[in-house]
């Protein structure tokens, strides 16, 4: 998989070098050479990592991040530090200032694809997720992350054999408000995903059982695939490292863990599990926004018309019966004039309420626009989708609709049509023409009763 990457330094023979090298890898490679340039390009042209110098002269590598993380536009691109100082206290200001990882000079060419790859594999769900989102939520559900939401402290849950390290980096998280659980303090892994786990710290120090083997089952398993993993590595142990990586790690920090840095790395990948989370979530109520009526909770008309089509096909393959009610509610104008719309709300609410509660569970319950309903009956000939037609109706007039603090009860009836499919020849648009047919001659012949019209 190759990405395009924003190279950021002032030194054109280290833009060069990083160019050489990400090129071989087949990456798309494009340069700045100083800050503004940085944050001009990647507002255009959007790169999926950018690899960004910190000492330039005028606005460092730190302001950079900072603004790239503030801008809207930008603020998810993952930003990897590049700079000849090592110093954790450099590394961790990089880290506080929005960067995803921090890399230092001369690059290490191991450490440079190891987190492109890892930088790589987030964008592709994060990247999936939001174009998801654009198509599918397009009624104020694309609102800004809260940052509340991101930021709170961590819940961390600890993998080592070893109790002094493990306790000891619990303690750390703890001293800086985090939620830190350990392998001795859980008694056994439990379900990290009712848990609501956001990061797994996992020891390649252990000896009792096979880190990288636990690692994978994180990241095979659908419940836990979305929890960041940080492996704790000995600096010289390249392979295991690179193995954990490979496998679905999301980070690594080595021997001897720093405080700051392990703070500042637990609060990124906290980050990113919590973004993709979110980015799930509103995808899942987006999908529901598209099929779901808001006010009654039933199923809007453009998902009965794709389940009437597939009912449809399996009809004209099997042979099974299929009929449909259309129904609406009488007078329905006088309740919104007479009480206004907030009580026509309540009575559309608690006329879902009284045709689910008597259908059946493969029956399927639709809201079609203002006061019409319709009932996709599978599997039901035309005598019995009129007896459930009409035990439908009769639930509807036998208690009147109360009107919450009004103390006003109505009384609310509806009229109904029933068609059914006629063979293979027959057309969605026949079986609903037929049904509004039926209907009409119910409110025609008085309301408040059930027609059918066989062909």
């Amino acid at each position: 998989m190759s990405a395009r990457i924003l190279v950021v330094d002032d030194i054109e023979a280290n833009r060069r070098l990083l160019q050489a090298k990400l090129e071989a890898q087949y990456h798309t490679v494009l340069l700045a050479g100083s800050g503004p340039q940085a944050l001009q390009v990647a507002r255009a042209e959007l790169p999926e990592i950018i690899l960004l110098d910190v000492m330039m002269p005028g606005m460092d590598g730190y302001e950079v991040c900072r603004r790239l993380k503030a801008d809207p536009v930008t603020s998810w691109i993952p930003v990897v530090m590049v700079t000849a100082l090592s110093e954790i206290e450099d590394r961790v200001k990089g880290l506080e200032a929005g960067a995803e990882d921090f890399l230092t000079k001369p690059v290490d060419d191991f450490l440079l694809m190891s987190r492109i790859s890892v930088l790589m594999r987030y964008n592709a769900v994060a990247s999936e997720l939001r174009q998801r989102e654009a198509s599918g939520m397009r009624s104020g559900a694309m609102e800004e992350v809260s940052r509340d939401e991101i930021d709170r402290p961590s819940r961390v849950f600890i993998v080592d054999d070893d109790a002094r390290s493990s306790t000891r980096i619990a303690n750390m998280l703890r001293s800086q408000g985090h939620k830190a659980t350990t392998l001795l303090e859980a008694g056994e892994m439990g379900d990290l995903a009712a848990e609501r786990v956001d990061v797994v710290i996992l020891s390649l120090f252990c000896r009792s059982f096979d880190p990288l083997k636990l690692c994978a089952h994180f990241k095979v398993n659908p419940l836990t695939r979305s929890i960041s993993v940080v492996l704790v590595c000995d600096p010289d142990d390249r392979a295991a490292a690179l193995k954990g990586l490979e496998i679905g790690a999301s980070d690594m920090i080595t021997v001897p863990v720093d405080r700051q840095e392990l703070t500042a790395r637990i609060r990124t990948q906290t980050r990113r599990t919590r973004y993709i989370d979110i980015l799930r979530k509103r995808v899942d109520r987006g999908l529901e926004l598209s099929v779901i009526d808001q006010l009654t909770g039933l199923h809007n008309r453009r998902y009965m018309m794709g389940q009437l089509q597939q009912f449809m096909a399996r009809a004209a393959r099997g042979g099974e019966p299929l009929s449909l009610m259309m129904a609406d509610i009488d007078h329905f104008k006088r309740v919104n004039d007479t009480y206004g719309h907030a009580a026509g709300d309540d009575v559309l609410r608690e006329m879902g309420q009284r045709f689910l509660a008597n259908v059946r569970p493969k029956d399927i319950v639709c809201r079609t626009g203002g006061e019409e309903f319709v009932v996709v009956m599978p599997d039901t000939p035309g005598d019995k989708a009129r007896a459930a037609a009409e035990r439908i109706r009769h639930a509807v007039a036998a208690a009147g609709f109360s009107l919450p603090g009004s103390g006003v009860t109505l009384d609310v009836t509806v009229s109904a049509g029933v068609s059914t499919l006629q063979g293979p020849e027959d057309t969605m648009d026949d079986l609903l023409n037929r049904a509004d047919s039926a209907l009409y001659q119910a409110k025609s012949g008085g309301r408040n009763r059930v027609e059918s019209i066989a062909a």
